[in-house]
């Protein structure tokens, strides 16, 4: 049976990170890979994290299974955090959650959720998207759109192309959205945007499908979340994604959460029970360290003010190595315009090389980006980024 299958090609990423631990280069810079560095190049385990990990252990007595829906503490405790405690919703008992492994069986969950409800949907993603969520959508059997979101040459979003398109889907489509910290291009939707999308949704009975890996890293943990929390005061249903694996910094450990947001708790009832089925038609139970973890954390008054300051800290540094990236690159190269890049928020931007020179600048200077030319701002430090800023000149010149 076997003998069949061909071999498939390496994942990009995956086959970025091979080719850059292999490189003998000591001036080898690694911008590929979309993790949180610190200014050593280490992906840190925060204190808040070891803190709370350690009190989950001495307190935990059996690690036997935990519900379908997994732990439900963790479950409210990211509601609060994600929707703000005082939102509209939770009086009007209109959001279940489930945890998932990771942001994307988070993404995954949901995608199957609309298949259920509606077989014949499409979900449409921007251009450019995450390369990941179009095997996590089409993976379910839903049909793949796109919708025009970024500009290239501005560095910015193309806010009436997007409105325009948007306009033009037949009712009751999914339209993915990224919360902040948009992955590849780091170009984020201000809030008055987010309010003008808002009777577009309405008008086009569309359901906003908004992932939110980042949450804390682009502006605040607060206003990142702005237009998930206009999104579910003003529309009917939403459904909402989200990853611990940048802001708590528990890659490995694989935790997510979905909220589905209903206009009437009975109906979130039933989505709920449609997704347990799932999960335990998939994987049956959830793993419940990491989420153990981020309870501990954001039930703990003093853990949680400890994980804000550090978060800040991750988000000050990402926001800092923009701004003297945009220096760097003003001096290497005057002739091209990069402040496009300081505007931005979050890890990533998209540095506006074309595949040939991707590939000279990681072969004749040993930097290492995806195709498109994404590079993830906090693999950037102070002894390289002006190396880096000059590898750039050296394509471009």
């Amino acid at each position: 049976m076997f003998e069949r299958l061909e071999r498939v090609p390496d994942d990009p990423i995956l086959g970025l990170m091979a080719a850059f631990r292999a490189d003998p280069d000591p001036k080898k810079v690694d911008l590929g890979v979309g993790v949180f560095r610190d200014a050593k190049g280490d992906t840190p385990v925060l204190d808040s994290v070891r803190t709370a990990e350690k009190a989950v252990l001495e307190r935990q007595t059996s690690k036997t299974y935990v519900a379908p829906a997994g732990n439900a503490a963790f479950n409210a405790a990211m509601e609060k955090l994600v929707f703000g405690a005082a939102h509209p919703v939770f009086t009007a008992e209109r959001v279940r959650s489930i945890q998932g492994p990771g942001g994307c069986g988070a993404l995954r969950l949901g995608a199957e959720l609309v298949r259920l409800a509606s077989p014949q949907a499409t979900v449409h993603v921007s251009t450019p998207t995450w390369a990941n969520h179009v095997p996590l959508m089409t993976g379910t059997g839903l049909k793949l759109g796109r919708y025009p979101y970024y500009e290239p040459a501005k560095g910015a979003i193309n806010f009436g192309a997007m409105c325009h398109a948007l306009e033009a889907l037949p009712a009751g489509e999914v339209v993915l959205l990224h919360a902040s910290c948009h992955n590849p291009t780091g170009a984020d939707l201000s809030r008055e945007q987010w309010q003008e999308l808002v009777p577009i949704f309405r008008r086009r009975n569309l359901l906003p499908y908004i992932d939110m890996a980042y949450q804390g890293l682009g502006t605040g943990q607060d206003e990142d979340a702005f237009g998930i929390r206009l999104f579910a005061a003003e529309l009917p249903e939403v459904l909402v994604a989200v990853s611990c694996s940048k802001n708590f910094g528990l890659y490995r450990e694989r935790v997510g959460v979905l909220h589905v947001v209903t206009e009437k708790p009975a109906v979130g009832i039933a989505a709920l029970s449609h997704e347990v089925r799932v999960a335990r038609s998939i994987y049956s139970m959830p793993p419940d360290h990491g989420a153990a973890i981020v309870n501990e954390i954001l039930g703990n008054e003093a853990l949680r003010a400890g994980w804000t300051r550090e978060l800040a800290v991750m988000r000050e540094r990402i926001n800092g190595l923009r701004r003297q990236l945009v220096a760097q690159l003003r001096e290497a190269f005057p002739a091209r315009d990069f402040g496009f890049i300081a505007k931005q928020q979050g890890m990533f931007s998209l540095l506006g090389l074309d595949v040939e020179q991707v590939k000279r600048i990681r072969a004749e200077r040993h930097v290492y980006m995806t195709d498109d030319s994404r590079i993830n701002i906090a693999g950037l430090r102070e002894d390289n980024i002006e190396y880096f800023a000059r590898s750039v000149a050296h394509v471009l010149g």
